[in-house]
């Protein structure tokens, strides 16, 4: 019995379908077959050679839901309950080790010293070789967080809670307060924005904005019931005007960079009211760097979080809120394609063609 995966062997250069033997399986380990991987914008910078955490060559995909084919002893899923072969899941992309600095003492397992990530820093080269959502089989080792999933959950759908969903819940809890009378923008309308949008809007945000340049993510902002959509193509002054509108000339308690470039900050600090709270969690690899007026920042006591992936407690809150609003989340849903298509998925998403690309198996 052989996996089939898509391998990038070189960055910039397409990926390679490979057919793979299977490994025996360690203590602890499942053998899942895939059956629903998302195409994440991040997946982009990785084959570009952009990101230093990715070695090669790799299996990516850090997006996954997939049916148990075999459990190497017991594993129960962070509900408690025991897992068997046949059941539906998703798990989370990180693997932590618990015993770090940042995992014991700071709590913040999220930036564990020693973070394994399926499908980003996991070379192929490596035991247990499938470690990416881009096979249609994938090893999960012992550590790794489950959740088990209803059979009425749709994967396709679900699949994309597992990064952009689950970091987007990370971003609205780094706020430490609810979101009643908030004015909250949201800067980019790719999948991790939408989340963004959704979550400040079901936790009674008095103003929704979006900041978007593509009139199929404005039909997406506006079945979540958005309440201000400001063009990308509008200039500067006029955004940030249309905000001081809406808000007494204060300006935004609340904005999230969702873009995943450095270039939205300066403009997203300037949405800010004084006192406000400026998010960035869509910067995901090292870029060119901005300018940012830090007198700014000061005189308008401006706090400044970065929002760095998510940890067990994100990622259930992100899997339990799409469940409930799976018909929401289904029109993210542009492109279904199969592993062979990789290459193309991969290009719909750099050329911002696409909404949520998703391989199914």
């Amino acid at each position: 019995m052989k996996a089939k995966a898509a391998i990038l062997e070189e960055f910039k250069k397409p990926l390679v379908i490979r057919y793979v033997e299977i490994p025996p399986l360690l203590e602890g380990s499942i053998l899942v077959k895939m059956v629903s991987s998302g195409i994440c914008g991040s997946d982009i910078h990785m084959v570009d050679g952009e990101d230093p955490r990715v070695p090669i060559p790799i299996i990516l995909g850090h997006e996954g839901v997939g049916e148990i084919v075999e459990i190497n002893g017991e594993k129960k899923d962070l509900n408690g309950e025991i897992l068997k072969r046949g059941d539906l899941i998703i798990w989370n992309r990180g693997v932590v080790c618990g015993e770090c600095y940042f995992c014991k003492v700071l709590k913040m397992p999220y930036l564990c010293e020693n973070r394994k990530i399926y499908g980003i820093n996991r070379s192929f080269k490596e035991y247990p070789h499938l470690s990416g959502a881009y096979a249609d089989l994938i090893i999960l080792e012992e550590k790794t967080e489950i959740l088990k999933l209803s059979p009425n959950t749709d994967p396709d759908v679900i699949v994309m809670a597992g990064c952009s969903g689950a970091t987007a819940v990370h971003a609205i809890d780094a706020l430490g307060d609810n979101l009643l009378d908030k004015t909250v923008v949201v800067q980019g309308g790719g999948p991790l924005g939408i989340f963004a949008l959704a979550l400040a809007k079901f936790q009674g945000a008095k103003n929704t904005i979006l900041i978007t340049g593509s009139s199929f993510r404005r039909e997406i902002a506006e079945k979540i019931g958005v309440d201000m959509i400001l063009d990308r193509n509008m200039s500067a002054e006029e955004r940030v005007n249309k905000i001081l509108d809406i808000t007494y000339g204060r300006g935004a308690d609340i904005v999230i960079e969702a873009t995943g470039t450095n270039k939205a900050v300066p403009e997203g600090l300037r949405f800010l009211r004084k006192g406000g709270t400026y998010i960035i969690a869509g910067v995901a690899s090292p870029q060119e760097k901005v300018p940012i007026d830090f007198y700014e920042v000061s005189s308008k006591n401006i706090t400044i979080k970065g929002v760095w992936v998510s940890d067990a407690e994100h990622f259930k809150k992100a899997v339990s809120f799409v469940e409930k609003h799976q018909d929401l989340f289904a029109t993210l849903i542009t492109h279904k394609i199969s592993l062979d298509e990789i290459n193309y998925g991969l290009d719909l998403v750099r050329e911002r063609k696409a909404g949520k690309v998703v391989i199914t198996y």
